[in-house]
């Protein structure tokens, strides 16, 4: 049977204290509703019904995916009345499954038993928690098969110490899920069309209710306040230095790493504590990152070594490199093999070529340096006349002397010269010195200016 997925979206989230509408607090570097569609498309299903609200506008702004089908839920009235938004877009022959935009932990491996067992059955997600206090129980017979849902607030002492919670999650056929929302009243304090009371209908029918437990109950929480989005943030990043050091690395604390994308790593990989990897991110054999480095889609070669307190923006990095310590790679740089980027250094969209070096307090900008170069401490490509960028070419085995201005556009030829302390506006020629300073003067007899005493 075809799958189409509901991911409810709607809510304001006023726990949060945020203008941000809910579904869009960020986790992980991603907003909540991310993590949810990121499971939902590894089940591979035919559509996607995305049932917004508040925020409407921010939300489809943030996800233009073409996949996604938008249902807007203009007065929220209940979990029940948002799946509505969406039936009347879904075929009956469909498997609908239901998610939760604010239950950003589920994973694909938990979802597919329940869309295989939806064809027949109304399935659902379930967890046994050591303190399941505040959630819904699930009530089961002696077969156990599921029969019910009870509020914790309308629970008996005996229904008090069940263990097994609902997630909220559930899948069913489309034909049926229609007619039992059709049938949905909000005679309840709230006034709304609870989802759930479907579950109850099932049962009625005879239609099996078969409640799948998943194997962590981290998966199934709700994100309603910040606290408990921080606490999602802990558990998702200590499943990410998990995997990381099942894959080899060495991670100097598991506990101080954050992973805000999709990190490929080689073997004997070593992240030193506070390393933050965002985006794309790929690290060669034998790459080390030290201490609170923030790396953003970037490609790291082997042996390469990034020192501590550094910032790497959208920048590929080769072989045996060295970069740092408190050095910035902004967007859009290349750095061949064996180049070194030092401490308080910022390259912007260059190109540093092999064996090249820009050790101290420089700034390079739209530059392509050449091969065994060596720019001198405290120089500046001057790229910016404040209206345009323009480029700096330096050719191989320049060397550059420190306090040197080059102000772009300006070509210095193979193997020049360029002496400390100048500001170059025209080309330097290949194989020769070049300097441009003002002459020494001293005057005599010149005295510094005193403070007055009053």
């Amino acid at each position: 049977m075809p799958l189409s997925v509901v991911v409810l979206a709607a809510g304001q989230g006023k726990r949060m204290h945020s203008a941000l509408p809910k579904v869009l607090q960020p986790l992980a570097g991603r907003p909540l509703l991310a993590h949810g569609l990121a499971s939902a498309r590894q089940l591979s299903p035919d559509a996607i019904y995305v049932v917004h609200g508040h925020g409407a506008t921010a939300v489809r702004e943030t996800f233009p995916d073409e996949d996604l089908t938008w249902c807007l839920q203009d007065r929220q009235l209940g979990t029940g009345h948002a799946v509505a938004q969406a039936m009347p877009s879904i075929p009956d022959d469909h498997r609908v499954l239901i998610l939760c935009g604010d239950v950003p932990l589920i994973r694909s491996v938990s979802l597919r038993p329940l869309c295989e067992a939806a064809a027949e059955e109304l399935s659902l997600l379930t967890a046994v928690m050591p303190d399941p206090a505040g959630y819904g129980r699930v009530l089961r017979d002696a077969n156990g098969a599921v029969t019910g849902l009870v509020e914790q607030k309308d629970a008996t002492p005996e229904q008090l110490r069940l263990s097994e919670v609902s997630s909220g999650v559930m899948a069913m056929s489309a034909a049926r899920l229609r007619g039992w929302l059709a049938r949905l009243d909000n005679d309840n304090v709230q006034g709304e069309y609870y989802l759930p009371d479907v579950i109850a209908m099932a049962v009625a029918e005879g239609v099996p209710v078969r409640g799948l437990a998943a194997d962590d109950a981290e998966e199934i929480h709700g994100i309603n306040d910040k606290l408990q989005l921080a606490a999602a943030e802990r558990h998702f990043q200590r499943a990410q230095a998990e995997s990381l050091l099942e894959r080899g690395a060495t991670l100097a604390d598991p506990a101080r790493i954050d992973v805000r994308g999709d990190v490929e790593i080689g073997q004997d990989v070593s992240l030193d504590v506070g390393v933050v990897l965002q985006g794309t991110v790929r690290l060669g054999d034998g790459v080390s990152v030290g201490p609170y480095t923030v790396l953003s889609d970037c490609s790291l070669g082997e042996g390469t070594v990034v020192h501590a307190h550094c910032v790497l923006e959208h920048s590929d990095v080769g072989r045996r490199c060295q970069i740092g310590p408190f050095a910035r790679l902004r967007p859009g740089n290349t750095l061949a093999d064996d180049a070194k980027v030092g401490n308080f250094v910022e390259v912007k969209n260059s190109r540093i070529g092999r064996g090249s070096k820009v050790n101290h307090l420089s700034y390079v900008g739209d530059a392509s340096v050449g091969e065994r170069v060596n720019v001198g401490a405290g120089t500046i490509t001057c790229n910016y006349d404040g209206a345009a960028k323009h480029r700096t070419t330096i050719g191989d085995d320049v060397f550059v002397g420190s306090g040197v201005m080059l102000v772009a556009p300006i070509s210095i030829g193979d193997g020049a010269t360029i002496g400390a302390g100048s500001t170059l506006s025209k080309d330097a020629p290949s194989g020769q010195l070049s300097l441009a300073r003002s002459r020494q003067v001293t005057i005599e007899g010149w005295q510094r200016p005193v403070k007055r005493s009053d």
